[in-house]
């Protein structure tokens, strides 16, 4: 048996004359179950192309709405290569169109930025 400071910032300090081993273990046990409850947030990223299709739009969109109901962060991205840098504007507004129909379940955690040949937004799930 040892003597244990259980709680060392209580006003006097409590001790316990307890198995010092056996306390360690318990508090192990402890801390594995409350981080077996945690949820890890990711960011799951799309990428597009400022002339992406009405189609792939729609397909992808499925997949972010399914990223945000699981909890999870979506970085939506628009590649400029070469004279794609003309059509920014274009980039912009595939984002905007993507965050409009998926603010049901969305809210904008970034708007459209560019970031060298990038244009980024990321989507963060709606708290209900």
């Amino acid at each position: 048996m040892d003597l244990v400071e259980v709680a060392p910032d209580a006003n006097p300090p409590v001790c316990k004359i307890i198995d010092f081993g056996k306390f360690m273990y318990e508090k192990k046990k402890k801390e594995k179950e409350a981080k077996k409850k945690q949820h890890v947030i990711q960011v799951k990223e799309l990428r597009f192309r400022p002339t992406t299709d009405d189609h792939d739009l729609e397909f992808k969109t499925r997949h972010a709405r399914e990223f945000l109901t699981g909890g999870d962060k979506v970085k939506a991205t628009v590649q400029f290569r070469g004279r794609d840098m003309l059509y920014t504007d274009q980039g912009e507004k595939l984002l905007n169109e993507l965050a409009e129909s998926l603010d049901d379940v969305s809210k904008i955690e970034s708007k459209p930025t560019m970031e060298g040949r990038r244009m980024i937004m990321i989507l963060a799930p709606a708290k209900n």
